[in-house]
């Protein structure tokens, strides 16, 4: 009598036969199921399992290595929806630029910041409770009203997004990233308060000006041919002087020094275990000293104790 043959089925789907074993767990697995590996098959638990325990490549700065820079594009699309905004009601330019201290009359309109003033005048901006403006601000623009420099305010300042976002945004990763450009452009935002706080400013320059000193640290310290980066720079400090009577200088060299601070935190922290605790550190400091400058100068203008 021959001995009765046994049939084999997929853990998986037992209704289904197989004769394929996963090379790791040598559990049977169907051509549904089965994963190609550097030999032989796997099944699906294996692959997520070996997914898991190899290490994430990491940059130079240690962030995770991403190939789209998801970041710059959301950031870009924020900023378009924004001013798409602007055009369909002009009145969210006045609620939320970026304003140290003003005040809003009874026939609803605005005026220079005193810190007496009548009862039927009240106060608006950042002395007002409205700390908020200090990164709103840096995602609108002039409005198209403007003439054309309202277009190209936005347009220069995106085209400039995309370049450099992007060269800095493959190098930092994705959270590192955020990092520097929120703290970047709320540093513009915080030298606008303290040196001009009655000048109401607007734009994305802060955070991009942040971006730059960024891409200058970051290529000194993966010692790449600074000829092009230092031209680079020299045409951002060059725009820094001449833009000073067109735009507010305060907030683009605010942004470019809170820029070159994360960043130094970023290249120069020790490349180990402590890493991400040292940058997150330095931007947590950095944070803490903007938020304590703002209400220094709040209590200043507010003459409150």
């Amino acid at each position: 009598m021959e001995p009765e043959s046994t049939v084999t089925t997929c853990y998986r789907h037992p209704t289904v036969e197989s004769h394929v074993r996963c090379t790791r767990c040598e559990r049977y697995i169907c051509p549904t199921c089965m994963r190609e590996a550097a030999v032989g098959h796997q099944c699906p638990e294996c692959v997520r399992e070996g997914a898991r325990s190899v290490r994430q490549a990491r940059t130079a700065f240690g962030g995770r290595i991403t190939a789209v820079p998801l970041v710059t594009y959301i950031l870009i699309g924020l900023n378009v929806l924004a001013y798409i905004g602007e055009i369909v009601r002009p009145a969210l330019v006045d609620r939320f630029e970026m304003l140290g201290a003003g005040l809003a009359g009874p026939d609803g309109g605005h005026y220079v910041w005193q810190a007496v003033h009548p009862a039927d005048y009240h106060a608006e901006g950042v002395v007002d409770g409205e700390w908020y403006r200090l990164l709103t601000g840096a995602f609108l623009h002039l409005p198209p009203t403007e003439g054309t420099f309202g277009i190209l305010h936005i347009v220069m300042n995106m085209v400039s997004l995309w370049n450099i976002g992007r060269v800095v945004e493959a190098q930092l990763g994705r959270v590192r990233y955020i990092g520097l450009y929120l703290l970047s452009a709320l540093g513009g935002s915080v030298l606008v308060l303290l040196v001009a706080p009655t000048e109401p400013t607007l734009g994305a320059s802060g955070a991009i000006f942040g971006l730059g000193a960024a891409y200058y640290v970051l290529a000194r310290r993966l010692g790449a041919d600074m000829a092009q980066v230092n031209r680079f720079m020299a045409g951002l400090l060059l725009w820094l002087l001449l833009s000073a009577g067109l735009t507010s200088w305060q907030g683009h060299l605010g942004g470019l020094l809170a820029g070159g601070v994360v960043t130094l935190a970023y290249a120069y922290a020790p490349r180990d275990g402590r890493r991400a605790l040292v940058q997150a550190g330095a931007c947590a400091v950095l944070l803490v000293v903007l938020l304590v400058s703002t209400w220094a100068k709040v209590t200043e203008l507010t003459g409150t104790q």
